[in-house]
């Protein structure tokens, strides 16, 4: 079955370029498009649960509202969707804000049409954050260079056992369910039914909300 995603971008020809590009192998089918922030929200709301979009490519620059705002709000309405930002934008600042309103990945405009596929391929597989490399490489500088402030994790209320939180703990870390049980010398068989107990405990239903929430909560300190 092919993935469905939407495409949100104010400029029909970048919609219309985007759609079919990225729709001719046959592995995406693009369930609706939107010219802003807002449209998409109002289009997202005329939809029934299941038939959502797994992933949003998302524009930033736009009208009335741009893909940051759109991503922030949709996020917290939507914890299961994916969102990617494709856009002209290599600045920091853009960076940094797409990614705290939510977005898990980053790609330009002028990346590859099978990178792209690949990426949302990614996200939603192995639960990955694509970027392009250009922006990989400004995105690691920003960490690199950022001021860490130290802050007490939340308690830990989640009643998972020690196996399950080296789990979380190693999916927080970007692994996919291979290396996962790679590390823990398991079965990739045993790594799903753990996780899929992760979720219950959690009240979750992905490997993003997953991980989300455990960083929420600064569960694992990563260094």
């Amino acid at each position: 079955m092919p993935i469905h995603i939407a495409i949100v971008d104010d400029k029909q020809q970048n919609r219309a370029s985007l759609k079919e590009r990225i729709t001719r192998t046959g592995e995406i089918d693009v369930l609706f498009t939107a010219v802003n922030g807002e449209d998409f929200l109002q289009q997202m709301k005329e939809l029934k649960s299941e038939k959502l979009p797994a992933c949003v490519l998302m524009d930033i620059d736009m009208p009335v509202m741009n893909g940051i705002e759109a991503v922030s709000k949709a996020t917290e309405m939507y914890p299961g969707i994916c969102f990617l930002m494709c856009t002209v934008f290599d600045d920091d600042d853009k960076i940094f804000e797409a990614i705290r309103a939510g977005a898990v990945g980053y790609f330009l405009k002028d990346e590859k049409i099978e990178n792209l596929i690949q990426g949302v391929k990614d996200v939603l597989e192995i639960g990955g954050s694509p970027m392009s490399p250009r922006i990989a490489r400004k995105a690691l500088n920003l960490l690199m260079n950022a001021k860490v402030e130290v802050s007490k994790p939340e308690e830990d209320d989640s009643n998972l056992s020690e196996r399950e939180k080296e789990i979380l703990k190693l999916m927080v870390e970007g692994h996919d369910y291979k290396v996962v049980a790679d590390k823990l010398f398991i079965s990739p068989h045993t790594v799903r039914k753990h996780i899929a107990n992760i979720y219950q405990k959690l009240h979750v239903t992905s490997k993003v909300q997953a991980v989300r929430l455990a960083m929420k909560k600064k569960w694992f300190m990563l260094f």
